[in-house]
């Protein structure tokens, strides 16, 4: 009997927890494209103080963190879908936290006081850098290599630079004081410009690997794609790229009363929006169905709300002309579902004896992009160019390329590549080990420690102003007083956020209060006093407190 209680009483012995403070990966820097630490800019404000002054000194210092990845804020929060927040652990509860909304006040803020970007190292190195394309890519490689020191001349071939953030994003989506000011701050580091000059023609590619040790890729894809339809070369027929860059320009084509633009991504809904200001009816024919659509949802909801009738499971199969060659309509076909493709996207085909023709005096197809490039076709042909290239040429300088050059996809992403290109570069010119990687471990967050808190909203400007007013900003920027109430929202996952329920509920003496603390740094924490009770473990809300591995 003994030994049976005995066994008894070692299976059901006291296992101590082995509590381990460590900082985990947030979804949101795991979902950005430009890889920002969101969670640890936004900790800087709602975690600092509410006093004027120190609130302010806690903006600066979460805009320097910003700015580290991302050198355009403000912008970015005007035009990215902030794919962050699609994985933001508050979602399920009451709604994803609004970094778009948090990122355009912090950037704005910033223009208003005038902030200057940080400089990494100030020390000056002998390597010069080149860079082809002043779009976001580009100018994020530039940014990333002066601030390390660099001599970084950028060639644009547009008057001004931006790129498609200038040419292509509609003055309602980004004013071009914004843009400009953000640019602007990058030159104001030293970044020289040469615009405008074409590759090829004012300058050889040759000289221009002559003068650089490294060159950076940014060309863009600025290249319409035909539909391969008959009538399609006739009049008052323009790619959405070629539409945009005209508007954007400031000469504005001609488009008539009834305007048909093709296709679903981000180009098609503002070339749509775009020609509904001008007093047009407007009609965008897609070949799936919304939820297939690329373009960002709530650039879909305001075309919707300005007008634009959208016809899905639609498609054009030629257009029509009069004798003198002005476009009068376009013949379409209606299409059925036929399953999904491989991702996920549904699957078409032609539904019989649906041809319809609709009026149009403009047709803008906005159907893809591919790269121009035009001055630059020998370096198409080096081995290995790609996404992810960077090479060392035979006695030339290193290549490497970013944004929609390497494929189409968001500006952040755009952003990101330019940040990564450098980096790589650096480490390459200075035998280091590339790159810095985040937190592996995911965050594993307690929502219902948190109470509920609603998310907060753009303040969106009034329809009928919107189209009296071409450059009106379709939304506004968020106030202040909402701005610290959302960023109040932030779980804080995987980073201490001062909740002291550690410290409160250890069965010893594991947790010491700091006399001097900053977010994200509260408490001390003793093993020696370390009972293994676990609660610390079982109440930390952010997961910051975890059982060690």
């Amino acid at each position: 009997m003994a030994e049976d209680t005995k066994t008894d009483q070692s299976e059901y012995r006291f296992e101590p927890y082995r509590p381990e403070r460590s900082v985990k990966l947030p979804p949101c820097r795991a979902n950005c494209p430009s890889g920002t630490a969101v969670r640890d800019w936004i900790a800087e404000i709602a975690q600092g103080p509410r006093d004027e002054a120190g609130r302010h000194g806690a903006y600066e210092r979460a805009w320097r963190l910003l700015v580290q990845n991302n050198p355009f804020p403000a912008t970015m929060g005007r035009i990215c879908p902030h794919p962050c927040e699609d994985q933001c652990n508050r979602g399920e509860k009451d709604g994803a936290v609004a970094v778009n909304a948090l990122e355009r006040f912090l950037g704005d803020w910033a223009i208003e006081q005038g902030c200057s970007l940080p400089v990494e190292a100030p020390a000056y190195r002998e390597e010069s850098i080149g860079v082809i394309g002043a779009g976001p890519a580009g100018m994020s490689f530039a940014y990333q290599m002066c601030r390390l020191g660099y001599p970084v001349t950028v060639y644009e071939r547009h008057p001004l630079p931006g790129g498609m953030l200038r040419y292509g994003v509609p003055e309602y989506r980004l004013p071009r004081r914004i843009l400009d000011a953000e640019l602007n701050r990058i030159f104001d580091l030293g970044v020289v410009l040469i615009a405008p000059v074409r590759i090829g023609v004012d300058i050889r590619i040759a000289e221009l690997q002559s003068r650089h040790r490294a060159l950076f890729l940014g060309l863009g894809a600025q290249h319409g794609r035909h539909l391969g339809i008959p009538g399609e070369q006739g009049e008052h027929v323009w790619s959405g790229v070629d539409f945009l860059e005209r508007v954007n320009s400031g000469t504005s084509p001609s488009l008539g009363d009834h305007v048909i633009v093709v296709g679903g991504g981000n180009t098609a809904i503002d070339a749509a929006r775009i020609a509904r200001r001008t007093g047009a009816s407007v009609t965008l024919l897609y070949r799936r169905r919304r939820e297939d659509m690329p373009a960002i949802g709530q650039e879909v909801d305001a075309a919707v709300e300005e007008g634009v009738a959208i016809d899905f499971l639609t498609t054009p199969i030629s257009l029509i002309h009069s004798d003198t060659g002005t476009l009068t309509g376009v013949r379409v076909q209606r299409l059925q579902v036929d399953g999904s493709d491989e991702h996920g996207r549904s699957k078409v085909k032609p539904l019989p004896g649906s041809a319809r023709v609709l009026l149009a005096s403009t047709l803008i197809t906005a159907v893809s992009q591919e790269p121009d490039w035009t001055g630059c076709e020998a370096l198409s042909k080096v081995p290995g160019m790609g996404p992810q290239g960077l090479l060392q040429v035979q006695d030339g300088p290193i290549l490497t390329a970013g944004g929609d050059l390497t494929g189409l996809d968001l500006a952040s992403h755009a952003i990101g590549q330019g940040r990564a290109a450098a980096e790589a570069v650096h480490a390459q010119l200075r035998g280091l080990v590339s790159g810095s990687s985040p937190p592996g471990d995911a965050a594993r967050v307690q929502p219902d420690h948190y109470p509920v808190a609603d998310r907060v909203r753009l303040p969106l400007t009034p329809v009928a102003r919107r189209l009296a007013d071409p450059r009106q900003e379709s939304s506004g920027t968020i106030d202040e007083e909402s701005f610290l109430r959302e960023v109040s929202r932030c779980f804080s996952c995987g980073l201490c956020n001062g909740c002291s329920l550690c410290w409160m509920y250890c069965g010893g003496s594991g947790f010491i209060r700091l006399e001097s603390s900053r977010p994200g740094h509260y408490f001390a924490f003793s093993t020696d006093e370390c009972t293994g009770c676990g609660k610390c473990i079982e109440l930390c809300p952010t997961g910051y407190v975890s059982e060690a591995s």
